[in-house]
């Protein structure tokens, strides 16, 4: 019981040597290599030029409200509860319960945050207890390797090391720093990967209801084109038109009908899709459906001032932390280039007898230190150096690039609303005026008053606006949403996910 107590003792005088290492280190140590620092926001007032309203046209249709863009008001979490459709609402909490890309997001964080605690596991000094049994037999011709004359003994020895690389110059602290920002980024990512999931259902809901409209259309003109064809039918029969005026309406109700299985694929397709980011199979029926009238336009847009852009736009923060990265590995290779200093201890007993290893003047013990620094290398450790500030630089000229990138999806999207908003007006007015010719058209038709290219000419526009007018306002909803998308979706209001620990510098207790 005494040896035990006094290995014991051993172990705690290591330990307390290993708290004064790292007190040491860190008090005299400094870290190398640039001090990151987050790049200034642009110093912009707006995202467009001044030619773009604050508001849009509007128009006498569902879908056509007018919308305000307003830069006091702030973007909410759930922005897909704006559209007004319980349908959407219930397939995005399904989907963000299931899709397994998040599942995925959400292990690539959990692994970032591990790798950060991992790194920082090096700001401590490494202990280990080892313990060793052997039997030996010594060579007559040698001196007996114990004080006695035995050539056949046993030996116990246990003994624990202690080594500890002082970070003198900060270059582990610099590694952990770009660990911390590399798990930083991560969560980033996650929140991204939420925001492209709900996006991405938002978008496919009004793709499936712009489908659905599309082919009622094609539906309604094919009908008018069938009862057109029955018409000249009639007036064959009668001598009131020629066999021409028959097959030439034949051919464009031909050609109205060969859009539908296109359009009908693409459904499929989109139903399809919207079950896949559900998290289900393609043979799995979705309970949802969607249609353009059931979709709510928001009118009331939030837009944040320019100045914010850059602390919510989740690839701009993806891209300052990959700049982080870059800055802290530029004093990790500088630190390489520096002198290394390690201290090693030991301490342990030994014996013939296993009960002994620590009696009498069994027990042993080391202190060492070492300094290292290389003196050549062929330039290995200045290259790496010149390296890695080349990729800060990379990083630096990356991180404007996204900058530049979200604020052009910003005034991308805006200008796509004011567009988008003024199609529709004018579409909407192209469907009347069209629709008034048709009808006149036909009637005229029927008296025998036009020919078939009349009749033709009239259905074609009537179909070319009607098609515009429904793409144009599933425009206006899908650019609300890529609008929502370019101002960050709102994720800084959502709760749930911690921010990932950065800090580069040792645990409190080890200061």
């Amino acid at each position: 019981m005494t040896e035990l107590n006094e290995s014991i003792g051993w172990m705690k005088r290591l330990s307390i040597a290993a708290t004064a290492l790292v007190a040491v280190s860190v008090a005299s140590g400094c870290a190398v290599g640039p001090n990151f620092r987050p790049p200034p926001a642009p110093v912009l007032t707006s995202y467009t030029r001044p030619s773009l309203s604050a508001k849009t046209d509007s128009a006498n249709v569902p879908g056509g409200e007018e919308q305000r863009f307003l830069p006091d008001r702030d973007l909410p979490r759930e922005w897909w509860r704006l559209f007004g459709s319980p349908p959407l609402n219930a397939l995005v909490a399904k989907s963000l319960e299931a899709n397994p890309s998040l599942v995925a997001a959400e292990s690539a964080l959990r692994q970032a945050r591990e790798l950060y605690f991992a790194g920082r596991g090096q700001f401590y000094p490494t202990i280990q207890g080892n313990f060793s049994a052997s039997r030996q037999r010594a060579s007559a011709a040698l001196s007996p390797p114990l004080s006695g004359p035995e050539l056949n003994f046993d030996l116990y020895t246990t003994q624990g090391t202690l080594s500890y690389a002082l970070d003198m110059f900060g270059g582990i602290r610099r590694q952990v720093e770009a660990l911390g920002a590399t798990a930083e980024g991560q969560r980033f990512q996650l929140e991204a990967a939420y925001l492209t999931l709900t996006s991405s259902v938002a978008l496919a809901a009004i793709q499936e209801a712009l489908l659905h409209a599309q082919i009622e259309a094609t539906q309604e003109i094919i009908d008018i084109s069938t009862r057109s064809l029955a018409l000249f039918r009639r007036q064959l029969e009668l001598g009131a038109v020629a066999r021409l005026d028959v097959t030439a309406q034949e051919a464009a109700l031909a050609q109205v009908q060969e859009t539908l299985p296109p359009l009908r694929k693409q459904l499929e397709q989109t139903r399809n899709l919207l079950t896949a980011l559900a998290g289900r199979f393609p043979s799995e029926e979705p309970e949802e459906r969607f249609e353009l009238a059931a979709l709510r336009l928001p009118q009331d847009l939030p837009v944040s001032v320019p100045s914010t852009l850059v602390a919510r736009r989740l690839d701009v923060r993806v891209a300052e932390t990959q700049l982080h990265a870059a800055s802290a590995q530029v004093g990790v290779a500088l630190a390489a280039r520096l002198p290394q200093f390690t201290i090693a201890a030991t301490a342990g007993g030994t014996s013939t007898v296993f009960t002994q290893m620590f009696a009498n003047g069994n027990p042993f013990w080391t202190v060492a230190g070492n300094i290292a620094h290389t003196i050549f290398d062929g330039g290995t450790l200045l290259h790496q150096q010149r390296a890695a500030e080349a990729a800060f630089e990379q990083s630096a000229a990356q991180y404007r690039s996204t900058v530049i990138g979200a604020f052009q999806n910003v005034a991308d999207a805006l200008h796509a609303l004011q567009a988008n908003a003024e199609t529709l007006r004018a579409a909407v007015d192209a469907e009347q005026a069209t629709k008034a010719t048709l009808d006149t058209t036909t009637e005229a038709q029927r008296l025998g008053a036009v020919n078939y290219l009349a009749v033709l000419s009239a259905q074609q526009a009537y179909r070319q606006a009607l098609l515009i007018r429904v793409q144009a306002h599933a425009a206006r909803l899908s650019d609300t949403v890529a609008l929502f998308q370019a101002l960050g979706g709102g994720w800084w209001n959502r709760s749930g996910l911690g921010v990932a620990p950065t800090s580069a510098e040792p645990p409190e207790h080890a200061r």
